[in-house]
């Protein structure tokens, strides 16, 4: 069958060659030899399993109708046998549907060869075992079963004699698979006089039938094919389906969606919303890894405490708040630190999880380019979100960044699902179920067993923006369409190198999501009971101003917060003078500022510096001598143990931290110094983990295989044809060439025969002729090549090969033997 395919693919021209490889990326990685090792890896179980598993289920049951219309001798079939069994059933398929399901197989070349002899490509059978979901033919399972079939009056006597408990497990194994297993003891006969004891059967009117197995199985309508399983024989399921066709129930197009369009700009405003909510939660959680980090499980991970500590701060569920953690992670966002010398912390850690320097580039960056970044990630990061918090195989909690939730399909099924959301009507609302029907028909290979993932990938592409309102929207079709050619084009473009920030203008996504946010503002409104209203998301230099100068109260389209004491006396640690306070709060408002905010601010900044900090075991200075005094009799003070060494200087056995919290804590404004009387600021050091790269240049697939242009495609075409031309030539090699190799094989060449070898090779030489070349190579193999010789000296031949025209080097005492080719 090898054979006659790679006849079938010499024959073809290179451009429907490179067709077919455009279709099957997976058959040129590596690029094959020559046209039969193409071939045998189109044939191969891998190849065959990926090229079925982009099938829709339509195509999928018309080559189950070629695979059951083959002849068994010769293993042909034509196209006119499968429209027959295709068009059999009560709702019959139109002829071109049919046709056009058996080109999609031909072009894949899963069937090959001309219409009236069809044949089905190698390993379809091991990788498809049941076509149609009907069992083997009777002849192959036992004798006896095909008698009964071979008579079709007495097999529909036995079907209709069957009870109906027997009756439904033959209609559940017809509809496949036809094989099932069965409980221990179903098998056994009962003891002998024991059948009048047999429990009444509801099913069968009241009438004890024993075990519905076991009838089957004396009724021949079952075959008993190992221990504890049985098999349903073809005949027997073809029967069954009289009603509904050999095939089944089938479907040409996918199923419709009765959900009717929503409206196109409430489902871009909803997901727009969610998407400020995420950079904002996104925000939240970075910053309380900042100020808290994370420490690593020494098994990997982020620990459970950590995760409820972080979900109170940012204010979400724990589910939610996993996702946000690995989406950051996945964008380059958050990192591992490695802890410098012994660690005692918590865990027993050597690394903690905080910020990277990239958290500031991104915070710079607008609200649009912030949630790009995360939604790339989190469209090819190989990590399955929804696995946290459930058990692995050793009955382990999953935690968040464990090495137990990657999963290299995630990507692919991401894809997939939000693939169906794009293909239909835009702002269309499908529910769960459907979009997991219209998974199922078009790759029910793939979507078999992942309808848990695929419900997460939904509930995530809500929470992420992506989705409004159950729908994709506009600018969620651009990013999947943008990352999506990106991937397409990974073979051009390996490292992920070429992007649209090489020119400086935003991506498309960016710019539709950026007409549907509101515009940053870079001003807020003072209320008379000092709280700050910024009417709008701000931009990052108002955000980075308000986390000094004020707290922060709440979120949403317009943030609040509020100015009190201690948010003004952070403002001044941190370098801020009363007049850049009050100049801040003029150029920043559009309210009139109230009075008692100019009071506040003057009050605190009065008392701000007033005292001064050192260290020696600690000291406190000031100018104001009636300050000191009132210091030295406050008895909340008096666990400081403050000492009199001059009428300005005040000094304790205690370090300057401990006097800074005692001091504020009393309702005094002490600031630091250091040994020259400099005021020392107290701007908190951000640490930050080492850089890392985002996932989102990955492929969605990182199992599939690159796609080719057809330009490059054709170039490997010609590859394999010039692999296949030299493969034939390197098999008409003359006789001589191959008996004088084997003779060396065998023993010590005679010198006579060397010397002629050396006279044709001189000659050639001279005349720039080809020569055919047979020698012994490093291993102690012979082979043979077709050669033009260049030089000859210093016991060495140079030649150029003819297939490859690469210059090669031969050791002349390894030459058993040359011809010229004419």
């Amino acid at each position: 069958m090898t054979t006659s395919l790679a006849d079938h693919l010499r024959a073809l021209p290179d451009e429907s060659l490179a067709a077919l490889l455009q279709l099957r990326p997976d058959l040129v990685v590596p690029v094959p030899a020559d046209v039969s090792a193409l071939a045998i890896r189109a044939e191969s179980r891998v190849s065959v399993a990926r090229a079925l598993d982009g099938l829709d289920q339509f195509t999928l049951q018309i080559l189950d109708a070629a695979r059951l219309t083959r002849h068994p001798e010769e293993g042909t079939t034509s196209t006119d046998a499968v429209l027959a069994m295709a068009t059999a059933g009560p709702h019959p398929p139109a002829p071109t549907t049919v046709r056009g399901a058996v080109d999609r197989l031909r072009a894949r070349f899963l069937l090959y060869g001309p219409e009236h002899a069809l044949r089905v490509a190698g390993s379809v059978d091991e990788v498809s075992a049941y076509p149609a979901g009907l069992g083997r033919p009777a002849a192959e399972l036992d004798a006896r079963t095909a008698a009964l079939c071979a008579d079709p009056a007495k097999l529909r006597r036995t079907l209709l004699a069957a009870p109906p408990s027997a009756r439904a497990i033959l209609d559940r194994l017809a509809a496949g698979p036809p094989v099932g297993s069965v409980p221990p003891g179903a098998l056994q006969a009962p003891p002998v006089g024991a059948e009048d004891d047999l429990p009444p059967d509801a099913t069968n009117g009241g009438t004890p039938t024993g075990s519905p197995i076991r009838w089957l199985v004396d009724a021949r309508l079952l075959v008993r094919v190992s221990g504890g399983t049985v098999e349903l024989p073809r005949e027997v399921g073809l029967l069954l389906r009289r009603d509904s066709g050999p095939l089944g129930p089938l479907r040409t197009s996918p199923p419709s969606v009765s959900a009717p369009p929503r409206e196109p700009k409430a489902v871009d405003s909803a997901g727009a919303g969610q998407t400020m909510e995420l950079v904002r939660h996104t925000e939240a959680l970075l910053e309380s890894l900042a100020a808290e980090p994370a420490p690593v499980l020494r098994s990997g991970g982020v620990g459970v405490r950590d995760l409820r500590r972080l979900a109170r701060a940012v204010g979400l569920d724990e589910p939610a708040t996993a996702l946000v953690f690995e989406v950051a992670y996945a964008a380059g966002l958050v990192g591992e630190l490695d802890l410098p010398g012994p660690t005692t912390g918590r865990y027993g850690a050597d690394q903690q999880v905080l910020p990277t320097g990239g958290y500031e580039v991104w915070r710079a960056m607008s609200l649009a380019h912030r949630w790009e970044q995360l939604a790339r990630a989190w469209l090819t990061m190989t990590r399955q979100v929804g696995l946290v918090g459930q058990r692995d195989d050793r009955d382990r909690p999953i935690s968040v960044l464990s090495a137990e939730a990657e999963r290299a399909g995630a990507p692919a099924a991401r894809r997939a699902v939000l693939g169906v959301l794009a293909d239909l009507e835009p702002a269309t609302a499908p529910t769960p179920d459907e979009v997991l029907e219209l998974l199922d028909w078009r790759a029910p290979r793939r979507s078999r067993g992942r309808e848990a993932a695929h419900r997460e990938v939904l509930a995530e592409a809500a929470q992420l923006g992506v989705t409004g309102l159950g729908a994709l929207t506009s600018y969620g079709r651009l990013l999947l369409a943008d990352v999506t050619e990106a991937d397409e084009r990974g073979g051009d473009d390996p490292l992920g190198l070429r992007s649209d920030a090489e020119s400086g203008d935003p991506s498309s996504t960016v710019r539709a999501l950026d007409a549907l946010l509101p515009a940053p503002v870079d001003h807020f409104l003072v209320q008379a009971d000092l709280s700050v209203v910024v009417p709008g998301p701000p931009d990052p230099a108002l955000a980075a101003e308000l986390d000094v100068v004020a707290e922060h109260e709440s979120a949403g389209g317009a943030s609040v917060h509020r100015i009190t004491t201690a948010s003004v006396r952070r403002a001044l640690d941190a370098g801020y003078t009363a007049d850049d306070l009050h100049a801040l709060f003029r150029r920043r408002s559009r309210t009139p500022i109230p009075q008692g905010l100019t009071y506040l601010v003057d009050d605190v900044a009065r008392k701000h510096g007033g005292l001064r900090l050192g260290s020696a075991g600690g000291y406190v200075r000031s100018d104001d001598e009636a300050l000191l005094a009132e210091v030295l009799a406050d008895r909340r003070l008096e666990s400081m143990a403050f000492r009199r060494l001059a009428p300005t200087v005040l000094v304790t056995p205690y370090q300057v931290g401990r006097m800074l919290i005692a001091l504020r804590d009393a309702g005094y404004a002490p600031v630091p110094e250091d040994t020259s009387g400099a005021t020392v600021l107290s701007r908190p050091k951000t640490r930050r983990a080492p850089a890392r790269a985002s996932v989102s240049t990955r492929a969605l697939d990182p199992l599939a295989a690159p796609k080719l242009a057809m330009p490059r495609l054709l170039g490997v075409v010609e590859q394999i044809r010039r692999g296949d031309a030299a493969a034939r030539a390197a098999r008409r090699a003359p006789a001589v060439v191959r008996g004088s190799a084997a003779r060396v094989a065998a023993g010590p060449m005679p010198a006579h025969s060397h010397s002629e070898a050396l006279a044709v090779l001189q000659q050639a030489v001279r005349d720039k002729a080809l020569v055919w070349v047979g020698y012994v190579d490093a291993h102690g193999a012979t082979a043979s090549r077709l050669l033009r010789p260049v030089s000859i000296g210093a016991g060495y031949l140079r030649a150029e090969d003819d297939r490859t025209e690469m210059l090669h080097t031969f050791a002349l005492h390894r030459i058993t033997a040359a011809v010229r080719e004419d």
